[in-house]
């Protein structure tokens, strides 16, 4: 009975509360029992900024937020407010090269230089474990060249494989690498480091004694699909959305060249090409691209304060205003 007595009460002067806000002048006709008085409290308003974190006691409604220090700035949790390098970006990459191939058993030889190297980059930024803002993986497709080219030993033998002194490998692969960056003022710094899959178009051998039916031929002892590791290292120049990258690579293979026994079933023979690749890149950004460096962010956090502080002032005063008194 008693809580049914308290809700009729509670009904009642709601009610009671609605009429008289509408009827001033009927304020005296209340039931029995029930009065209104005016709360001379301030309203209390809270605004809580989602997903962010104020440290140090600051009361931004009342703070000067453009004199606020570079170590309260950059104490402010701003992880999901603000994607910190998180971007996109697509990129077209050419350059030369130098290659040459690790052979067992060992054969004299030098680098072959192969001039086309290019291809088209997809590279994806973001945060590693959700904060650090180094990291993104790098991807593309790439038409390159690979070979070899011997020389003459101490000896006086130039070696030859298939009657050939030197060849060229017309070859496409698609690398994936992990790419990590620092970035600092309108430069940044990278590091790759990744695996690529691939295939050998064709080929053309040189030299007096090759034959003609396998000049620019593969054999069937020949093996076409390639493999390895790929990495690098480089710089860049950062004009927002546009990037130039320079990139120094190497890139190892673990696909041979040929069957281990093409030569003896009892003494397998490899070969794995190898190349240093330098090249330029024009990468164009698909979104934008934020938090370059700390006088970045700390613009951001100010901004961001500056935002929590107009949402205050715009907030109706009254809002939370309780003005109902039960006797």
């Amino acid at each position: 009975m008693d809580k049914m007595k308290k809700t009729a009460y509670y009904i009642a002067a709601s009610a009671a509360t609605l009429f008289c806000l509408a009827c001033p002048e009927a304020g005296a006709q209340l039931p029995q029992g029930l009065s209104v008085e005016e709360d001379s409290r301030e309203p209390q308003v809270t605004v809580q900024a989602r997903d962010t974190t104020f440290v140090d006691g600051i009361d931004i409604e009342i703070a000067n937020i453009d004199s606020l220090s570079n170590s309260y700035l950059d104490s402010l949790d701003l992880s999901k407010d603000i994607p910190i390098n998180d971007y996109t970006m697509i990129g077209i990459q050419g350059g030369v090269g130098i290659s040459q191939v690790s052979w067992n058993p060992t054969m004299q030889q030098r680098f072959r230089f192969v001039p086309y190297n290019f291809g088209f980059l997809y590279t994806r930024y973001g945060k590693m474990f959700g904060y650090m803002p180094y990291f993104g993986i790098q991807a593309g497709v790439f038409f390159a060249q690979e070979g070899y080219q011997f020389e003459e030993d101490d000896e006086g033998y130039t070696p030859t494989l298939e009657g050939a002194t030197g060849a060229v490998m017309n070859v496409v692969e698609v690398p994936v690498m992990a790419h990590c960056h620092f970035d600092f003022w309108k430069m940044k710094l990278m590091v790759n480091l990744g695996l690529f899959g691939g295939y050998r178009l064709s080929i053309s051998r040189f030299g007096d004694g090759v034959a003609d039916n396998v000049r620019n031929s593969f054999l069937d002892t020949d093996l076409r699909w390639d493999y390895g590791i790929k990495g690098g290292a480089g710089f860049a120049f950062v004009f927002d959305p546009l990037e130039i990258h320079f990139t120094a690579m190497y890139k190892h293979s673990f696909g041979s060249l040929y069957k281990p026994d093409y030569y003896s079933q009892y003494y397998y023979r490899y070969a794995y090409p190898a190349n240093f690749i330098f090249s330029v890149g024009v990468h164009f950004q698909l979104t934008k691209r934020v938090g370059k460096t700390k006088h970045q962010l700390r613009r951001e956090a100010r901004e961001h304060l500056g935002l929590i502080k107009t949402i205050q002032s715009e907030i109706p005063a009254g809002n939370d205003t309780q003005a109902e008194q039960i006797e």
